[in-house]
């Protein structure tokens, strides 16, 4: 199978090597082809050029661009998209007052979302994730990450691992599997956290691996959920089995867990609502990538992510949804790279190589996705006709995505 497409009116993040992350001042740059064409032959970019040097190729199926925008799809490298139900009344609890910390503590938040999932049988939560993952394909997401964390016992963890396993082999999008047992202390171990925590390093760990259900490992290194402490015994365990770190740190508060991140190597810190000198600091020194959640701020009202603190440092950044139930009830990545201009101040060029290549970086697939690159997977979204790549942030409200090719192929 191979598709044609002709006369784009700009071709987005075209890099002729193999550029695997952006950082600092170069996040404003997005190299683009004007009057362009591309050719995809299976799953995989071959060729692509102005108008005037084409060549004339031959494909299954020709698309005409004019006046479209073609850029690759977006990489949403941090989401928990499998879960059971939603939280929809707690969102109602917020607008009356309550706090996220205080819905936490009265036994809502994620023990709401474990409970519910923990009763839910795995075909029918592998339903419901689908119907999300398809979704927010339909919204130019090609690769993206999916957390566990709502299950909160060895048997519900390996539950969403193995619908996740599921889902990657159902779905043509790129995804990437990762532990987060430690999202919240289950109410059965309230009076022993640490019981948990073991219960997490000797048990959970050592199943995920065993199986392979998941690349990666993550903490909700928290005040009143994870500390210091609990956190790196965490990730020293993962990595003794083949589990890469990924954190959740400064949401709430910045006590360490960025230095921690880094000290093991950690694919991305994630969040970062708050941030310290001392954090920027660290994070000169590492090849960790800080991922922003914008929406999670929008959603919540909470502080977002500093990014221009961040990039001003030098620093890349990238940009994910965090799809949850309790925080950020959306996957749309357009929202996401809208927000990030509108809310964090950065410029159109920074938030798309945040969303692509950048997002890609922190899932670990950079090598095939996240730009326009002869090699790379064929992973694009095609706009309606639109004036400029601008209106992709600017116009936050509209649906400018014409089509969206996942693996070389269309998705309907």
């Amino acid at each position: 199978m191979s598709i044609l497409i002709t006369n784009i009116k700009e071709l987005l993040q075209v890099r002729d090597t193999n550029v695997t992350i952006v950082k600092g001042k170069d996040m404003k740059l997005l190299p683009t082809l004007k009057n362009a064409y591309l050719l995809i032959e299976h799953d995989t970019i071959v060729e692509y050029g102005i108008m005037d040097d084409f060549p004339g190729h031959e494909a299954d199926d020709i698309i005409d661009a004019t006046g479209k925008t073609v850029l690759p799809a977006w990489c949403d490298s941090h989401t928990h998209i499998v879960y059971a139900g939603d939280r929809s009344q707690e969102f109602v609890d917020r607008i009356n007052g309550l706090s996220y910390e205080a819905i936490a503590k009265r036994g809502g938040g994620i023990l709401n979302s474990a409970e519910t999932l923990q009763n839910t049988s795995e075909d029918e939560l592998f339903q419901q994730s689908l119907q999300r993952l398809n979704n927010v394909i339909k919204m130019g997401t090609g690769a993206i990450e999916i957390k566990s964390g709502y299950g909160l016992t060895v048997e519900a963890e390996l539950k969403m691992l193995r619908v996740i396993k599921r889902l990657e082999r159902t779905s043509k999008a790129k995804i990437k599997a990762t532990l987060l047992a430690a999202h919240a202390i289950p109410k059965e171990y309230k009076e022993n956290p640490n019981g948990f925590v073991d219960l997490i390093v000797n048990e959970m760990i050592p199943e995920v691996s065993k199986h392979q259900l998941a690349k990666y490992i993550d903490v909700f290194c928290e005040k009143g959920y994870f500390s210091l402490e609990d956190t790196e015994k965490i990730l020293k365990a993962g990595t003794e089995h083949g589990l890469v770190p990924k954190i959740h740190v400064n949401q709430f508060n910045a006590f360490g867990g960025v230095g921690l991140g880094v000290k093991y190597d950690a694919l991305s810190v994630d969040h970062l609502e708050l941030m310290t000198n001392d954090d920027i600091h660290v994070l000169q020194k590492s090849k960790t990538m800080p991922v922003a959640l914008p929406s999670c701020s929008y959603f919540l009202g909470i502080p977002y992510t500093p990014a221009r603190a961040i990039i001003d440092a030098g620093l890349p950044l990238a940009l994910a949804s965090d799809y949850n139930p309790g925080s950020t009830p959306s996957g749309n990545m357009n929202f996401v790279v809208s927000t990030a201009c509108i809310k964090m101040k950065m410029t159109p060029e920074e938030a798309i190589n945040a969303a692509t290549i950048n997002g890609a970086y922190a899932m670990g697939v950079s090598n095939e996705y996240g730009s326009i690159c002869r090699g790379k997977k064929a992973n694009l979204i095609i706009t309606k006709p639109i004036n400029s790549y601008y209106n992709l942030p600017y116009a936050f409200g509209d649906n400018l995505i014409d089509k969206v090719i996942i693996n070389g192929q269309m998705v309907s």
